[in-house]
């Protein structure tokens, strides 16, 4: 069995947001090819954005650290360290309040 520190990744990819032109940092700690499941570790820097985009499908949204808002048509969803939220099935964006850190899992088709 493997396991994983979030909270050491999560260190890490705050550090490499910090690094990079974009404010944002991104590791993938379970999925890819042949897996029906995929976990992503992402830091934004405060005041970054991943702009509006399509639903992934089936998706949650966990706030490792900081805080950051979901919006998705005319609602929003402001989360701190250790809030959850099912992603709605539609465009939606996320934004960093401050420098934060998620944990994105998504349902995906193999």
């Amino acid at each position: 069995m493997e396991t994983t520190s979030l909270t050491e990744i999560a260190e890490e990819q705050l550090t490499l947001a910090r690094q990079a032109h974009a404010g944002r940092a991104a590791h993938t700690l379970y999925g890819g090819q042949g897996h029906s499941l995929r976990q992503t570790v992402l830091a934004l820097l405060a005041n970054q954005e991943l702009a509006e985009h399509e639903s992934p499908g089936e998706a949650t949204l966990q706030v490792l650290r900081g805080r950051v808002r979901l919006t998705a048509g005319q609602r929003d969803w402001d989360g701190t360290a250790g809030d959850h939220v099912a992603i709605p099935p539609e465009r939606h964006a996320l934004a960093a309040v401050e420098d934060s850190v998620v944990l994105l899992t998504v349902a995906t088709d193999r």
